[in-house]
């Protein structure tokens, strides 16, 4: 098989559990949907490219050895949870700010006029879409997690070049993620012309962006390495 060949155990499982764990949602890519739906399809995916290669790092160190590490001192496991999740708490609770300030505006607007076609309301702070990003995936546990008790066990130990191996099954990863981000952005940016119609629409997407977030930074705050 073409798996065994180049050192990867168990191929179409791998697979399978990449299409799996991508298609959850996570931080990364609901960061790379709101960009998309606020800035457009360029914007989007210098978003994307941000999560790619912070992805990438991941995957890197987990192949150099890094994950023993982690499970050795689970110390530096806990810094990195708390630190992406109080980030990812941070980044919903301004979006939810940002949403009541928005409900509100909108109620102003309709006691003069009724609700047309306004600006729409910030998302995601969305200035430097690729370095947020990046920042997100590096402190995004799932990640973390992914790279350290799955990605590491499909290579065989016994493989005499681990590095191929271990590229082959980063540009698996890398492929799938590529074609669902590129189908959130698409999406975002269809999104985005109805939210601009509509400020309590947008207000409300804006809010729900915002709990979902805030709900990842408490999940990933409990994540174990188990």
């Amino acid at each position: 098989m073409l798996g065994n060949s180049i050192g990867i155990l168990n191929l179409w499982t791998y697979l399978a559990g990449v299409v799996v764990v991508i298609l959850l949602p996570g931080p990364n890519s609901l960061y790379v949907l709101a960009v998309a739906a606020q800035r457009g399809v360029r914007q989007g995916y210098a978003a994307a490219c941000g999560v790619f290669l912070g992805d990438t790092v991941l995957m890197t160190l987990a192949a150099a050895g890094v994950a023993s590490l982690l499970h050795t001192q689970p110390a530096l496991f806990f810094v990195v949870k708390y630190l992406g999740a109080a980030y990812l708490c941070w980044m919903g609770l301004n979006m939810l700010r940002g949403a009541i300030a928005n409900v509100r505006a909108a109620r102003a607007k309709s006691d003069s006029m009724a609700d047309t076609t306004v600006a729409a309301p910030k998302q995601v702070d969305a200035d430097h879409p690729f370095k947020r990003a990046l920042f997100i995936s590096l402190l995004n546990p799932k990640a973390i997690l992914f790279c350290v008790s799955f990605f590491i066990q499909f290579v065989d130990p016994g493989y005499a070049y681990p590095a191929v191996s271990f590229a082959v099954l980063g540009v698996i990863v890398q492929t799938c993620s590529f074609l669902y981000l590129s189908t959130l952005i698409l999406a975002g940016y269809r999104l985005a012309e109805h939210f601009r119609r509509r400020r309590r629409l947008s207000a409300g997407a804006t809010g729900g962006v915002g709990a979902l977030f805030v709900g990842f930074g408490v999940k990933l705050a409990t994540a174990t390495l188990s």
